[in-house]
């Protein structure tokens, strides 16, 4: 019966994050057709950013929710393949990857315009042409900067607060383990208990870092930053499962057709 129940909440979690993956590739329309339309629409750029914004938020109440029917599943999710659950950080991604998008986006947008400048491809180019990731100034980075330091911290108190868990586990007697004792089934019950909190404490934290974000780029920059990250997850998502294909159906869960792009 215990096992019937666990199947069924993890079938509620995969439902759950199929919903935001299908939500993802509507983000990603949305974001393309206001950015080709932005001129003078920063209103409407602002209020779509703070709309996917609060869809994340709203995705992550629901997970915290469910976790705490069911945990583990989060931390090595069948819907994922092999690839993407080898990057999970905290049953998702870091959420300094946030910034470290961002800085190579700055990268990437300022070789292609110098190069753009430098070969004439446009004439009419504007290399202010109304605030992109590469014409971040020195304030944001600096407090991009910042924010970037002060996650890495909050990321590590998770990390190890996570080890500790597991070293937790690992401590309990060899004798109680063998002979199935009910104290193991406590002691693992508290321990999914525990993760169940930090993955609500991680989501909060991505969620945090990305809010923080968008307070200090300005309304194209988060939607230029918000577009990159969703490609980049969806594209993951799909190149995952097609090594799993290629592997001769490792991962079959998150090899079936299931696209959501």
């Amino acid at each position: 019966m215990e096992s019937s129940s666990s199947y069924g909440v993890e079938k509620l979690q995969e439902r759950c994050y199929k919903e935001w993956m299908g939500l993802q590739t509507k983000h990603i329309d949305d974001l393309k057709e206001a950015l080709m339309c932005q001129q003078n629409k920063d209103h409407k750029l602002e209020d779509l950013v703070g709309k996917i914004v609060n869809d994340f938020k709203t995705y992550a109440g629901k997970r915290s929710e469910l976790s705490h029917r069911c945990c583990a599943n989060y931390f090595a999710p069948s819907w994922n393949s092999p690839i993407e659950n080898s990057m999970l950080w905290m049953g998702g991604c870091r959420p300094s990857s946030f910034i470290r998008l961002i800085y190579a986006l700055c990268g990437s947008q300022a070789e292609t315009q110098l190069s753009q400048y430098l070969h004439k491809i446009d004439e009419n180019f504007d290399v202010n042409h109304g605030g992109s990731m590469s014409d971040l100034t020195a304030t944001q980075l600096g407090k991009i900067n910042e924010l970037h330091m002060k996650v890495i911290k909050k990321e590590d108190k998770i990390t190890k607060t996570s080890a500790n868990f597991q070293e937790d586990v690992a401590d309990m007697p060899i004798a109680d383990v063998v002979h199935g004792d009910a104290a193991v089934d406590d002691a693992l019950d508290k321990h999914e208990e525990g993760m169940a909190v930090l993955l609500a404490e991680a989501d909060k934290l991505r969620f945090e870092t990305l809010r923080k974000i968008v307070e200090v780029v300005t309304p194209v920059q988060a939607a230029e930053f918000l577009l990159a990250g969703k490609r980049l997850q969806l594209s993951l998502h799909e190149r995952g499962r097609v090594r799993a294909h290629v592997c001769g159906g490792v991962g079959d869960g998150a090899g079936k057709s299931d696209r959501t792009t």
